[in-house]
């Protein structure tokens, strides 16, 4: 009898001692404890009086088949080890019937592992009196594969205390010790947090209608895993709306510049685009998209300059536009800018009232296919743009600047510092502006980690929150 299921360690004990003692599988009837006490008693399994030679690529491929949830499994595995030992070459018999089983239920296994890798989401509990963060997730794998998974998890999620909890049994990481329960509900688990709800946005963002294939996506997430996963209940209007956000996208496309038409050749030389003609805020916007200061302009859709009203009291300085802002001509208006839209708004300030622009006014990107992939501007590029940068803050005068990223900050003082030396103080800028330098959000978006990117976004919310109260 196996007292609990898919547990490796009870099931090798018990095969050892039968094969140590030379009994045969037929004489052998493995039950579960659920299953109850056999009608005819049970035995007391041989002790073992020997070591039993197997190959090792039956024995990992054993470890993960016993978490297979089909009864059947430690009598049949019982039955391929006893082949084993005295067929070195069982399993190099690919048309054997215990083979072909044995290599199918590995890959059930395997399958399993990985979907549980990918798709577990943690939700956060809160934190102790020394800061550290708990969270708790709940699955439903399709087979007993919690022991296996359970070690990833420790591995990548070390600095917080966790609970993975399935219908048959749990896993719990705390106070730097793996341990195991029984099973438990969905109720025991949160239903979302603000990690989650940041998440949603990002995946709403890079969600292209164009490229939906409703057969692929179910095979690489099956839809009994969707209740469980925060983005899901997003999916199905997403989908609703793919046709009509193609057609949008079909529309746009006919207005939007191409960088591989002849516009880029018939730009104003470089001695037009330096003048000092430039008195409002929507002279600087045509200039910038007609500037050839640098290379950058080449491969551009177009030039985006800042955006807000002359009259803002805080001017928020980013890198350079995105791929969206390249296509759209307005700043912040791709995934990063969806995530600067809900710290603002968690911070109390309103992007209408704010002065959005960039260090550098053109896209840098590298080609991969159909792909732009975003380059980070070099500070010769950075020191170029400056031209710009500077006009729209002596037209605008702003009483704050927020810098967002190292690019920003050097776009504004003129000089390279890190991040987490400026950040945290005000500083004093020439003409009477004050600065405060942050992250960029796009750097939330990379992050990996859900628990430092949690205190990130944290510390990223009270920077600008600092911003509105030294505005008012």
């Amino acid at each position: 009898m196996l007292r609990a299921p898919g547990d490796f360690a009870e099931w090798r004990g018990a095969a050892r001692g039968l094969l140590a003692g030379g009994v045969p599988p037929e004489e052998v009837s493995w039950r579960g404890s659920e299953e109850g006490a056999s009608l005819f008693g049970e035995e007391a399994v041989p002790a073992s009086t020997g070591a039993v030679s197997l190959p090792r690529e039956l024995l990992e491929m054993a470890e993960r088949v016993i978490c297979h949830r089909d009864a059947e499994v430690p009598s049949r595995l019982y039955r391929i080890i006893w082949r084993a030992a005295r067929d070195r070459q069982l399993l190099a018999r690919t048309t054997d019937d215990d083979v072909v089983w044995l290599r199918g239920a590995d890959k059930a296994i395997r399958r399993d592992v990985h979907k549980m890798h990918a798709f577990v989401r943690f939700r956060r509990l809160g934190e102790d009196a020394a800061g550290r963060e708990s969270f708790a997730a709940w699955f439903e794998p399709s087979h007993h594969i919690l022991r296996l998974t359970a070690p990833f998890f420790q591995r990548r999620f070390t600095g917080m205390d966790w609970a993975i909890i399935t219908p048959d049994a749990r896993a719990i990481w705390h106070d730097e010790k793996l341990a195991y329960g029984p099973g438990g509900t969905r109720d025991e688990v949160p239903e979302s947090d603000v990690v989650e709800d940041q998440w949603r946005t990002y995946y709403s963002a890079i969600f292209n209608p164009a490229r939906v294939k409703i057969d692929a996506m179910r095979a690489e997430m099956p839809k009994k895993y969707w209740k469980n996963l925060p983005e899901a209940q997003d999916i199905a209007p997403l989908l609703a709306g793919a046709e009509a956000r193609v057609e949008r996208m079909r529309e746009a496309a006919v207005s939007m510049a191409n960088p591989l038409t002849d516009k880029w050749r018939t730009r104003v030389p470089d001695e037009l685009a330096l003048d000092d003609d430039e008195k409002t805020l929507d002279d600087i916007a045509r200039a910038v998209d007609r500037c050839t200061r640098c290379p950058l302009y080449c491969n551009a859709t177009q030039g985006v300059a800042g955006e807000g009203p002359k009259s803002a009291k805080i001017m928020l300085v980013g890198e350079q536009p995105g791929d969206q802002e390249d296509l759209q001509g307005r700043p912040f208006v791709g995934p990063a800018g969806q995530v600067l839209n809900e710290a603002l708004a968690e911070a109390g300030l309103d992007r209408r009232r704010l002065f959005l622009t960039n260090a550098v006014k053109h896209f840098k990107f590298e080609p991969r296919g159909k792909r732009r992939l975003h380059q980070n501007p070099t500070t010769g590029e950075i020191d170029i743009c400056r031209w710009w940068l500077e006009k729209e803050r002596a037209l605008v005068q702003p009483e704050l600047i927020i810098t967002l990223g190292a690019s920003a900050l050097r776009g504004v003082t003129g000089k390279s510092a890190s991040i987490k030396s400026m950040r945290g103080t005000v500083h004093e800028l020439e003409g009477g502006s004050k600065l405060i330098a942050t992250i960029h959000p796009s750097f939330l978006l990379r992050l990996p980690d859900r628990e430092r990117a949690a205190k990130e976004r944290e510390m990223f919310v009270a920077d600008l929150a600092l911003a509105r109260k030294l505005a008012a």
